[in-house]
C-alpha cells in the first residue's frame, strides 16, 4: 500500500471515529430533550420536517436511531414542502429518503410566488415564507394524523432567537423545546433543542447528507439575525462557556426576581411581621461576586467571610 493510499485510509478512519463520537453525543442530547420535556410517547405519530438543510437532515437522522432503541413505539414520517423556489432540485429529497426506506410526502405549493407578490424588492423574504410554510405543514400533519411536529431547531436557534426579541421585540421570548401551537390542534417539539450547531454542522458533513442550500429565492439573508449568530460566535470564542451558561439560565428562571409584573405578583408582595430577625439571610440567594473588592481580584467572598467569624458589630450609635 503507498504513503497516499495509507494517508487516504488514516483519514477515512478518523472520520468514521469522529462521526460515531458526534453520532453519540447528538443521540445522547436528543434523548435528554425529548425526556425532559416529554416530548414523543408511546404510539406517537412523528411528522418530521425536512427542509433540505444539515440541522433537518441530522434531527431525522438522529430520531431514526432512537427510534430502533426507544421502549417506546413510535412512527415516524418525514414530510418536505417544495414550495416551487426555481432552481430546486426537486429529485434530492425522494431519492435521499428512499434510500433511507421510511414513509415520506413531499407536498407541492407555490408560495414563492405569494412571496415576491407580497415583499418589495430587496426586502428580507424570510419571515413570511416560514409563516405560509409553517400554516401549510400543520395542517397537512392535521391530515394525515400526526401527533407531533418535530422541527430541526437546535441550541444556538433558541438563543439566537431571544436576543433578537429582547433587542428587536422588547421580550424575553425564544423558542420552547415544546410548543402547543395557538388553536391547540398541533403539538411541535425541537429535539435538538440541547444540540449546538456546530456539532451539527460537523456531523452533517461527515455523514454527506444532501445538502439543499436555503439561498435559492435570491431573498436578503436575515440581517439581525446575523449580527446577533456572530455576537455569539465571538463570545464563544472569547469566553469558552458561555453559550452554554446562557441556556442554562434560559432553563432557571427567577420571576419573583425580575420585573414583569405579569409573572409575579409584586402588588400582593407583603412582609412577614411575625418573621425571626436574622439579619444574616436577608437574601440567601444573593451570590457573593455581587460584592465588589478590587483588593481581592474583585470579589468579596462573603461564605469565607461567615465561616471565619465575621461580623458586624456597631460601633456608634446616635440618637438626635
Amino acid at each position: 500500500m503507498s504513503d497516499i493510499e495509507q494517508q487516504k485510509e488514516h483519514i477515512i478512519k478518523k472520520n468514521i471515529t469522529r462521526m460515531n463520537k458526534l453520532q453519540k453525543r447528538l443521540r445522547r442530547e436528543v434523548g435528554s430533550a425529548i425526556a425532559d420535556y416529554n416530548m414523543i410517547e408511546d404510539g406517537d405519530l412523528i411528522m418530521c420536517c425536512l427542509s433540505g438543510g444539515k440541522d433537518s437532515y441530522a434531527m431525522l437522522d438522529i430520531l431514526i436511531n432512537l427510534q430502533q432503541r426507544a421502549p417506546i413505539k413510535f412512527d415516524i414520517v418525514a414530510v418536505n414542502l417544495d414550495q416551487k423556489q426555481p432552481g430546486f432540485p426537486e429529485h434530492i429529497l425522494p431519492a435521499y429518503l428512499d434510500s433511507l426506506g421510511i414513509a415520506y410526502h413531499i407536498l407541492e405549493k407555490d408560495t414563492y410566488s405569494i412571496v415576491k407578490d407580497k415583499i418589495p424588492e430587496g426586502k428580507t423574504t424570510c419571515a413570511l415564507c416560514s409563516r405560509l410554510r409553517r400554516g401549510t405543514l400543520y395542517g397537512f400533519a392535521q391530515r394525515i394524523g400526526a401527533t407531533k411536529i418535530a422541527l430541526g431547531h437546535h441550541r444556538d436557534d433558541i438563543i439566537e432567537t431571544l436576543f433578537l426579541n429582547m433587542f428587536y421585540g422588547g421580550k424575553m421570548k425564544a423558542m420552547p423545546p415544546k410548543l402547543l401551537s395557538d388553536d391547540g390542534a398541533n403539538m411541535i417539539i425541537r429535539p435538538l433543542a440541547y444540540s449546538r450547531e456546530k456539532d451539527i454542522a460537523e456531523y452533517a458533513q461527515l455523514k454527506q447528507f444532501p445538502i439543499i442550500p436555503c439561498n435559492l429565492c435570491g431573498s436578503q439573508e436575515n440581517l439581525k439575525r446575523a449580527a446577533v449568530k456572530d455576537m455569539l460566535k465571538q463570545w464563544d470564542k472569547q469566553h469558552p462557556g458561555r453559550i452554554e451558561t446562557i441556556f442554562t439560565a434560559m432553563q432557571n428562571t427567577a420571576p419573583s426576581q425580575g420585573v414583569d409584573r405579569n409573572q409575579f405578583d409584586f402588588l400582593a408582595l407583603t412582609r412577614d411581621k411575625d418573621a425571626p430577625l436574622r439579619g444574616d439571610v436577608a437574601e440567601s440567594d444573593l451570590p457573593a461576586f455581587d460584592f465588589l473588592d478590587t483588593s481581592n481580584n474583585g470579589h468579596i467572598d462573603l461564605d469565607a467571610a461567615q465561616k471565619n467569624g465575621a461580623r458586624i458589630d456597631i460601633v456608634t450609635t446616635f440618637k438626635p
